[in-house]
């Protein structure tokens, strides 16, 4: 029996009771039937999902029956969360099979990992497979996505095609893919089995392996030298030559450096990329929340990430960057602490709307604590 891949602690507290495979098999067992009151759908699925790997055959199969009959209106509710874990979300992407109402939602499931939808695009129905289709960063991110698209006899030839097009277009060509192979010769009208040899993610991360296999979590101290300088720069200037294929490639794969320099490419897929990259860390995007100059897509995404907004730096820094959407920048202001909405209030350098509405709730909340005063205003 495999080990759940997830830890107790993934569950809240009260639930994690029911998942310890030390137990009571009654408490194990009441889990599994989706028998614990007042649970959230995300925490009842991730529930059921810990108990799909519990010692007991008998809980293991209760809990399994049960997701895969959970009625519409939990499971629609804990499929559309990015707050479920990609691990449950591929383990449901089984229990769904063939009901397409919930498959979709996976798929559109920004935490659904890429391996999920790579194994569903060689089997989904032909309008799943044209949603597929659509997820461009996805289909550029991983090469098995566009694989088992091709490999689908249920989607139609014109979006196999339409996605392969798109593929080629961006610098991704894989010779064992022959929908590839003649998406390539209807594109540049040349065989892609004959060509130079081009810098790659791959081949970047191989050659800077000390670099870029490290995190920068502490601050430099002391000036680069001309050699660190001119190591930069040569990264710099391949990654510039790079295709936005192995760009999106280096963006989730590679390290701060590489993500600094890919989060300012052109390219909003690139940018993407780089921000969803699963090494990418709080100070970083505490950086970006920051940043006047970043990409719009990129702050959309730090700003609309529940995860994110739970770091209250993030949220600090995101109200005081002028280039996040005024409703937004406004309803996280109100859940900031007394004191730094007081700072806000006196800060020429925010939104001058944020000042005057950190400086209204100063007012008001004066107002309130001096009580009712004799007399009208």
């Amino acid at each position: 029996m495999a080990d759940c891949p997830l830890p107790l602690e993934a569950l809240p507290k009260p639930l994690q009771k029911h998942a310890d495979p030390k137990a009571p098999l009654p408490l194990r067992m009441m889990g599994a039937k989706g028998l614990v009151p007042a649970t959230a759908p995300v925490d009842l699925v991730t529930l059921l999902f810990a108990l799909a790997f519990d010692p007991d055959e008998q809980v293991r199969t209760t809990a399994t029956k049960t997701a895969e009959t959970l009625p519409d209106k939990i499971h629609g509710v804990a499929l559309r969360s990015d707050a479920l874990k990609g691990e449950v979300l591929d383990w449901l992407a089984d229990r769904f099979a063939g009901k397409d109402a919930a498959v979709e939602l996976i798929l559109l499931n920004g935490a659904t990992l890429d391996g999920t939808i790579a194994r569903l695009a060689s089997t989904v129905s032909q309008p799943l497979g044209e949603i597929v289709r659509q997820n461009e960063l996805r289909l550029l991110r991983d090469d098995e996505i566009i694989r088992g698209l091709c490999r689908n006899p249920n989607v139609l030839t014109s979006t196999v095609d339409a996605a392969c097009e798109f593929c080629i277009r961006n610098g991704l060509t894989l010779l064992d893919v022959p929908q590839l192979v003649e998406a390539h010769k209807r594109v540049y009208g040349v065989d892609p089995s004959v060509k130079p040899e081009e810098d790659t993610a791959a081949k970047i991360m191989a050659e800077y392996s000390a670099e870029l296999a490290a995190e920068d979590s502490q601050p430099v101290l002391c000036a680069e030298t001309p050699e660190e300088e001119q190591k930069k720069l040569t990264i710099s200037q391949r990654i510039a030559g790079m295709s936005v294929s192995q760009k999106i490639k280096l963006g989730t794969l590679g390290n701060k450096e590489a993500r600094t320099l890919l989060l300012r490419d052109p390219n909003k897929l690139v940018c993407l990329a780089a921000v969803t990259s699963p090494r990418i860390t709080n100070g970083e995007v505490m950086t970006l929340a920051l940043s006047r100059t970043v990409n719009a897509d990129v702050l959309r995404h730090v700003y609309s990430s529940r995860e994110y907004l739970k770091n209250y730096g993030i949220k600090m820094s995101l109200v005081k960057n002028p280039k996040v959407p005024l409703p937004t920048a406004l309803k996280l202001l109100l859940t900031l602490h007394e004191k730094d909405i007081k700072e806000l209030a006196r800060d020429r350098n925010v939104p001058q709307t944020i000042q005057a509405q950190a400086k209204a709730w100063i007012m008001k909340k004066e107002a309130a604590s001096r009580g009712p005063t004799s007399g009208k205003h």
